[in-house]
């Protein structure tokens, strides 16, 4: 008797959701904060960062312009990457603010994505972490991406989120099942973080 209630606790809970749940309550005002952010700094400059190291010292910045995107890699404070944002017309404060923020929360990668509804485009966007947690045995070992929309979302009884309010159809980001947090906020397990 006791291992069938052991065997349907592990089944019926969730520990990514929870991990998921957790790493945004206990963040949600730095990272609504990021989301903020990154939103303003993305109109001026459209850009994504991701944090290339463990120590998050080097940083992958890719700007996106009308004909070429271009990636480099630099270390948060040299001056070639000061040197890069002010080529591209970005507010280098803004953003040195908001790697800080990023590195605070272990935020390992930042982007924005657009989607389309019913011909209608929208935005989100993505923010992919790797809690602490997660190194430890038997735990997942994949990155966690947290997605925040502009506007309340649709999803089924059991938290994920539907392509269209009124069709059952799930909305998968990159092939991944995405799932609530909160009406604007949502998480999806991945193998990668981009």
């Amino acid at each position: 008797m006791a291992y069938m209630i052991l065997i349907f606790l592990l089944c019926s809970c969730n520990p990514a959701l929870h991990i998921a749940k957790q790493y945004y309550t206990k963040h949600e005002k730095i990272l609504s904060a990021i989301e903020k952010d990154y939103k303003t700094q993305y109109q001026r400059t459209p850009f994504a960062v991701a944090f290339t190291d463990n120590s998050f010292r080097y940083i992958s910045l890719e700007i996106i312009t009308d004909s070429i995107k271009y990636i480099d890699e630099f270390e948060v404070g040299e001056n070639r990457f000061n040197d890069t944002m002010t080529k591209y017309a970005m507010d280098m404060h803004a953003v040195h603010n908001l790697i800080d923020k990023m590195r605070a929360v272990k935020c390992i990668w930042i982007n924005m994505l657009d989607y389309y509804v019913e011909e209608q485009k929208n935005a989100m966007v993505f923010i992919a972490i790797k809690p602490l947690g997660m190194t430890n045995p038997f735990t997942n070992k994949k990155y966690y991406i947290l997605t925040f929309f502009s506007k309340p979302q649709s999803f089924d009884k059991d938290g994920d989120l539907l392509a269209r309010k009124k069709h059952k159809r799930k909305r998968e980001v990159n092939g991944d099942v995405v799932r609530r947090i909160n009406d604007k906020v949502c998480y999806t397990i991945s193998d990668r973080f981009r």
